[in-house]
């Protein structure tokens, strides 16, 4: 099954956003012609002799994406002497790192849609979707097995990381843990752990100062997190349609967010109609997993969207990029630095 590669892969994409001024035009043009290669590449790796492992190998990367973690490579890489073979190619196997756990990740949440299509494993089954996940790392640790040893065992380390995030998000926080420290650690762990080795590796493969690693690694972790906290902001939104789901898709599939996890802690706390909403939530998510028509939540989708503990959701979304870029001061003034603030701005600021 082929689609177009949607608008707002590499070519379309966030960075076409970060510099601004007629001086800084040349740094657009480089970052566009960079992306396509990026591009170009990533769907040849993504290529098998195998009919029924091509179409659903290429089905998610054809569906499109922001591609913000090759951007992110491409983007640190001008703190050295920018993008070259290899720089390209770490920006092509994060990447693909994405992509699989995206299949993996649409399993494990029962996901009927991404990207606006269907969840693979609703095109194919769970087991074809798992297994061309799995391809998808193969072909990703195939890339950077000719990169070095760091690299080999940066990108072991991180999906050892990508696992134990998963693990830890679907056993769910144990005795003794703090619901809410545990939450931050899995979004660092699926989401900040994979950004940061995208912002470290353009620093590692373009003879950039290695003073430049580890701000640029905290910088990537903080943004992550940053990330996933304004997605489940998004989630609540009526413009959450904008990315093919309905508002509320994760509430009504039982999916812990934060602003669940703060109305719970208010909830703990005394608050009555915090209480009484977390109680109404959770029969309704009950009653969904029964069979029940999920719009029978919507009454309390809008709730929590319009109670306060969603604010702060995005508040806290703020303070981490907000941390993100203060981890950017050792490196000097640049129009790369200004990139990389202007991204946490923009990912803070997104709405689909």
């Amino acid at each position: 099954m082929n689609l177009p590669i949607a608008e707002d892969t590499a070519t379309q994409a966030l960075p076409m956003r970060l510099f601004r001024g007629a001086g800084e035009r040349r740094h657009v043009r480089r970052m566009r012609e960079q992306l396509g290669l990026v591009e170009a590449g990533l769907l040849d790796h993504l290529r098998f002799a195998s009919s029924v492992a091509d179409a659903p190998a290429r089905y998610l990367a054809e569906a499109g994406g922001k591609r913000i973690r090759p951007m992110l490579t491409l983007l640190t890489s001008e703190l050295g002497d920018g993008p070259g073979e290899l720089v390209r190619r770490a920006a092509q196997a994060v990447e693909l790192t994405h992509l699989a756990s995206l299949y993996h990740d649409d399993v494990m949440d029962d996901a009927k849609l991404r990207r606006g299509v269907p969840a693979a494993q609703m095109v194919w089954s769970n087991s074809v979707a798992i297994l061309a996940g799995d391809l998808l790392f193969a072909r990703a640790s195939t890339l950077v097995s000719g990169m070095g040893e760091e690299a080999i065992l940066l990108q072991a380390r991180t999906f050892e990381r990508l696992c134990l995030g998963q693990l830890h998000e679907t056993i769910g926080p144990q005795d003794g843990d703090d619901p809410m420290e545990h939450y931050l650690q899995v979004l660092a762990d699926k989401t900040g752990a994979l950004i940061a080795t995208a912002a470290r590796m353009g620093v590692m493969f373009s003879g950039a100062p290695g003073a430049f690693a580890d701000p640029v690694t905290e910088y990537g972790e903080r943004i992550g997190v940053a990330f996933q906290l304004v997605d489940d902001v998004i989630d609540l939104s009526p413009k959450a349609e904008r990315t093919g789901k309905r508002a509320g898709t994760d509430l009504r599939a039982g999916v812990i967010t934060m602003p669940l996890l703060r109305l719970r802690e208010l909830a703990a706390g005394g608050d009555a109609e915090a209480a009484e909403l977390s109680e109404r939530i959770g029969a309704g998510v009950a009653r969904i997993a029964a069979g029940e028509d999920p719009a029978l939540l919507d009454p309390e989708v809008e709730a929590l969207r319009a109670h306060p503990v969603t604010a702060q959701t995005e508040l806290a979304a703020r303070d981490w990029a907000r941390d993100a870029v203060a981890a950017l001061d050792p490196l000097p003034k640049s129009t790369v630095k200004r990139g990389l603030e202007l991204m946490a701005e923009s990912i803070v600021n997104r709405e689909g």
